[in-house]
């Protein structure tokens, strides 16, 4: 397993989380930008800066991730993508995206959209709280467990 990090819009804190769990399980952390990332110096952590442009990051990652990978990113389309070639997808809330609840999120995602092009204000995402870097660090941590073990 490989883990690919949108990192472009993933917060510090959550990449803080990564770059620990990689040195720690041995697994390669590749952040995928389009701008320069500083991180840590380890073997098992690179960064890649793609291009300006829309969507250049997400292309490289979809591109790159293969089944077994873990993604980590909040874009749905992204996610629905990476989850067809077999790969999972924790988004920086803790959540698991995989074949079982992709297209119900796409779904959903694709409708709020429809909402705000049409005008109609949806409010944003809930400020990032302490919950939500613990539920994604226990999930990481689960989905890292469950790969040693098998």
């Amino acid at each position: 397993m490989k883990i690919w990090v949108d990192a472009d819009a993933c917060p510090a804190v959550i990449k803080d989380i990564l770059y620990r769990a990689a040195n720690r399980a041995q697994v390669e952390l590749t952040l995928i930008a389009n701008q320069m990332l500083r991180t840590p110096p380890s073997p098992w952590i690179r960064a890649l800066q793609v291009p300006s442009g829309f969507d250049v990051a997400d292309r490289r990652i979809a591109q790159e991730a293969v089944a077994g990978d873990l993604v980590i990113t909040a874009d749905v389309p992204l996610a629905a993508l990476v989850v067809a070639k077999g790969a999972r997808v924790l988004d920086p809330r803790g959540d698991l995206l995989d074949a079982s609840n992709i297209e119900e999120r796409l779904s959903m995602r694709n409708f709020m959209e429809g909402l705000r092009s049409s005008g109609v204000d949806t409010g944003g995402p809930a400020a990032f709280s302490a919950a939500d870097r613990q539920a994604f660090a226990n999930r990481l941590d689960g989905l890292l467990a469950t790969r040693r073990q098998g």
